[in-house]
């Protein structure tokens, strides 16, 4: 019988899911190995192609990690709380968990579809109240912990109550605000119970506090830096700005040394490492503080303003001084003349996210406060100005501004007229700025003549000797904004009593997601959790925030090693044995979210004793993109569309006598374009039916077909070039799909999906088959001896195939099965041992059809998955003859395969003794006969 492929991949998929062919044992003798994906988000939309090329290529590695003796977990889940459900629950008053479940359902289809080899009995779902118990349960020991930097770890907050009680705040170095009370043991012990609340709440590693934040008014909701693109936010293009509030917040920034030391300790690609310490951005400088002129008079709240520096050498060439629009200061030092010129801008700033204000290095602007403060060595005045490109959460939130030495402080001191002092005898500043750490001092007081090393040395002695500045170690990482103003999130286990947080009892867990009559805020700005009836505690009220979207993703891969456990977010014993993910496979994109978080969480949960390593995620694996070809026309608000080979330059469309402007690219489904770029205007019109009124000029009347132009562009339901993997799946089968997108290019690299090339793996499969039946499609193999070339051929790809798989390199081994499949087929071969051992390589990659023939051979049903892969011997690859090209005269006549062991003389002999060679020969004998050993053989007649 022909390959029936639909009838094979339905049969083995019923199969693995009935016998639970996948399941990992808890315990086992054989060596464990760990194989994560990134969770998916369930979108109502389900999988495109692009989406399953990581599952694809993780699940091939952890198919033949169990054919190498591994007890393999490879376990999936549903990243399934977040903002698309909540938008849609808004929009048409369905509670989020019910599409939210049909999003899953559909899922879970495709997935199965395509043969993943998931341990499906560990699914976790972060939206099911029974996982995010275990996210509210770590989020209270966050809270109930503070950082010890002596000891360089998170301790029980109990433990700092000791100390407070013992020997007051003396002695304690932590990680906490930058305003903490000195007190004694007795001062603590007269504090009221609220009071030392409040001051455990500036030790604690998840806390309260004022934050600038990304707020989206259409959205109503705090949005994390990577969910907002170019002032938008990613889910809607929504407009984004900044805005101060309430927040919880998590000391990652405690966890910084860890997590910039921990990347030179775990095998993740080199760029993503690098966004990393970007992002962490470690700094070795100076904090000074700068005195506010006359602040008795306007400056109530405090009489400096501090700044942090990696130029501290640079103090005398500060010639103006700037905070950020959000600075806490910036009322206060607004002087009545500036108000408006400052409220004006810091409209404006709003506009923009911190992304972009930090991107943004050419635009100038600014406006001065009104207000000065003192060169703390020199007494000099600096006016003090604000503007976008200090961010109030970076450092201090402000700059002293040294034009002399930085580019963008040269800029702005050019745009406003302030002066630019050199400070060293070699700097040239006359057309931009000189950062040289070369030459010697000037205009700079006491450190005039000194070398960049003395002067630093020197003007930090005379700053902490004068008490207004010290040497500092400062990260541009900042704190973790921990909550949104939404529904559709874990619910914080947190209630409020006289304006503290408390938390619930862990008893009291999971505190569920109340019913709510709209997912709106309420209408006195609430949260949506605010609409909540009788959803109260009986000490006081609930935090009416919700969890941010990475709070579930933070932990996941130790719930699926323990995934029912009802006493424990994971068992001790579970935890001891699957440890950490040996290989995790996701995208490049949650470098700064998600992949950062979850290391910080892990450092935590190590500190506190629950789980025994420091990194959770030993190697990791950055797909490519899948992109998609779009075929568009140039839509024309002259009901008329221009169609040529030349499509979207302006002389064409001029061409036609109408103006560029007038027109706009328009994608059409790909699904109604042929093979050629050619679409029907009959299907054109029937999609779009304003179309029926257009005319169509260029190469095709509008009765013909009319021609597309091709981009390549990322795959979207808004671009109509999605393309589902279930219509491939119904015509070609999951085996060819999982090949062909392996064959597409190398894994971590980009690549356009163009469907035309499928055929020729389906065609490859086919032709594998058919190595198993005869003529009339029956089943026949032989279990006669292979020959030597048969063995050749099989060893051949058993060894690729295991160098490529141990290298990720799975589009080179799709290419060397197709060249050992016609090499077997040249050779005839339906050898048993052969072809069974060509099953078991291959069953990774295409694992239904393999299914099927094994058992076709004679073995167990269920037992090809865990086998043994097949053992290299590289005898089989050493050349013992060569095929001799034999020339008479200089004319090369046949090739004849000689024994590479035979010498110049023996080598003759047995060319003279072949009866073609004779032929050939027509009975006359060579006058002379040339051997090159292992090159030619050449007959002089």
């Amino acid at each position: 019988m022909d390959y029936q492929f639909k009838d094979i991949e339905q049969k083995w998929q019923q199969f693995w899911a009935d016998n639970q062919t996948f399941k990992a044992e808890d315990r086992s003798t054989k060596p464990k190995y760990y194989v994560l994906d990134m969770f998916p988000y369930p979108s109502g939309v389900g999988l495109h192609v692009g989406h399953p090329l990581g599952y694809i290529a993780s699940d091939i590695f952890a198919r033949y990690k169990r054919l190498k003796g591994f007890n393999v977990l490879h376990p999936m889940g549903y990243d399934s709380f977040g903002l698309p459900a909540e938008q849609y629950a808004i929009q048409t008053g369905q509670h989020p968990a019910v599409t939210t479940e049909a999003n899953i359902a559909t899922y879970r289809r495709q997935l199965d579809q395509i043969g993943f080899s998931f341990d499906w009995s560990r699914e976790v779902r972060t939206s099911s109240p029974d996982y995010y118990k275990w996210t509210q349960w770590i989020f209270m020991q966050l809270f109930n912990s503070w950082y010890n930097k002596a000891a360089d770890k998170a301790e029980s907050i109990t433990k700092l109550v000791e100390h407070f009680e013992k020997n007051g705040s003396a002695g304690i170095d932590a990680v906490c605000d930058e305003e903490v009370a000195t007190f004694t043991a007795a001062g603590w012990k007269t504090k009221s119970s609220n009071e030392q609340q409040e001051e455990l709440l500036k030790y604690r590693l998840t806390y309260l506090r004022e934050s600038t934040v990304n707020w989206c008014p259409a959205l109503g909701t705090v949005l994390a830096n990577d969910e907002v693109k170019d002032g938008f936010s990613e889910r809607g293009g929504y407009p984004v700005e900044q805005k101060k509030m309430m927040q919880w917040s998590m000391r990652i920034t405690a966890y910084a040394e860890r997590l910039l030391q921990g990347l030179d300790t775990i095998d993740w690609p080199e760029p993503l490492k690098e966004m990393q310490r970007n992002w962490i951005g470690k700094s070795i400088g100076a904090s000074v503080k700068f005195p506010i002129e006359n602040q008795e008079l306007r400056v109530r709240s405090q009489e400096f303003i501090e700044v942090f520096t990696t130029r501290v050498d640079t103090i005398f060439g500060v010639t103006f001084f700037v905070i950020a629009p959000e600075h806490e200061l910036v009322p206060e030092l607004t002087t009545p003349e500036q108000k408006g010129e400052i409220e004006a801008y810091i409209a404006q700033t709003k506009k923009k996210s911190e992304l972009d204000r930090m991107a943004d290095a050419k635009t100038v602007s600014g406006a001065f406060t009104g207000s000065y403060v003192l060169n703390p060595l020199t007494d000099e005045k600096v006016p003090v100005y604000i503007a976008d490109y200090v961010l109030a959460g970076y450092g201090t939130g402000a700059v002293m501004a040294v034009p002399s030495g930085d580019q963008r402080d040269y800029l702005f001191a050019k745009h406003f007229g302030l002066p630019i002092v050199p400070i060293m005898d070699i700097q040239n500043i006359e057309t931009e700025a000189d950062p040289t750490k070369e030459g010697r001092y000037i205009n700079s007081g006491f450190m005039n003549g000194l070398s960049y090393k003395e002067g630093t040395a020197a003007v930090i002695a005379k700053l902490e000797e004068m008490g207004v500045g010290k040497a500092k170690v400062n990260f541009r990482m900042r704190d973790a904004i921990f909550g949104r103003q939404r529904y559709w999130g874990e619910p914080v286990p947190v209630y409020f009593k006289e304006g503290l947080p408390h938390l619930i009892s862990e008893n009291d867990l999971p505190l569920l997601l109340p019913e709510v009559d709209k997912y709106l805020p309420t209408e006195s700005g609430e949260p949506p959790l605010g609409r909540a009836e009788n959803w109260k505690h009986s000490e006081g009220e609930y935090e009416l925030s919700t969890m941010p979207g990475w709070a579930g993703s933070s932990w996941y891969w130790y719930r699926y090693m323990d995934a029912h456990n009802d006493a424990a977010f994971a068992s001790k014993q579970a935890i001891e044995y699957w440890k950490d993910v040996d290989l995790y496979i996701g995208g490049s994109e949650h470098a700064t979210g998600h992949l950062l978080y979850s290391r910080f969480w892990n450092k935590f949960l190590k500190d506190i004793g629950l789980v025994i390593v420091e990194e959770p995620f030993k190697k990791l694996i950055n797909q490519g993109m899948i992109v998609g070809e779009s075929n568009t026309i140039i839509d024309s608000k002259t009901h008329k569309v221009v169609i040529s080979n030349n499509l979207f330059t302006p002389e064409n469309v001029t061409n036609y006598g109408y103006k560029c402007e007038d027109f706009v690219v328009q994608n059409v489904d790909i699904s109604l374009v042929d093979r050629d770029g050619y679409i029907s205007s009959d299907k054109l019109i029937k999609w779009r039916q304003e179309y029926q009124n257009y005319t169509f000029i260029g190469d095709n009347e509008h009765g013909g077909r009319i021609q597309t132009a091709t981009l390549i562009e990322k795959m979207s339901k808004s671009k109509f070039n999605v393309v589902n993997p279930d219509d491939l799946i119904a015509r070609y089968g999951a085996d060819t799909l999982r090949m062909y997108e392996m064959f597409l290019g190398p894994l971590e690299q980009s690549k356009p999906w163009n469907t035309n090339g499928i055929e020729g793996v389906f065609k490859f499969l086919r032709k594998f088959w058919r190595l198993f039946h005869n003529d009339a499609w029956e089943f026949s193999v032989s279990g006669a001896e292979p020959t030597k070339a048969e063995l050749k051929s099989l060893h051949k790809i058993i060894r690729k195939v295991e160098e490529d798989i141990e290298r990720f390199s799975f589009n080179t081994s799709v290419s060397s099965f197709m060249i050992a499949v016609n090499e077997l087929t040249d050779l005839k071969c339906n050898n048993r041992q052969v072809l069974q051992d060509l099953v078991i390589t291959l069953s990774s990659y295409a694992p239904h059809i393999c299914e099927e023939l094994w058992v076709m051979l004679g073995n167990k049903a269920g037992t090809l998955s865990y086998a043994s892969y097949p053992k290299y011997n590289p005898a089989y690859l050493v050349e013992d003859e060569f095929a001799y090209p034999v020339s008479i005269n200089g004319k090369t006549k046949m090739n004849l395969n000689i024994p590479l062991s035979l010498e110049q003389k023996e080598v003759e002999e047995f060319v003279l003794a072949n009866a073609d060679v004779q032929k050939y020969l027509d009975g006359k004998s060579p006058k002379k006969v040339i051997v090159v050993k292992g090159r030619i053989v050449n007959m002089v007649v």
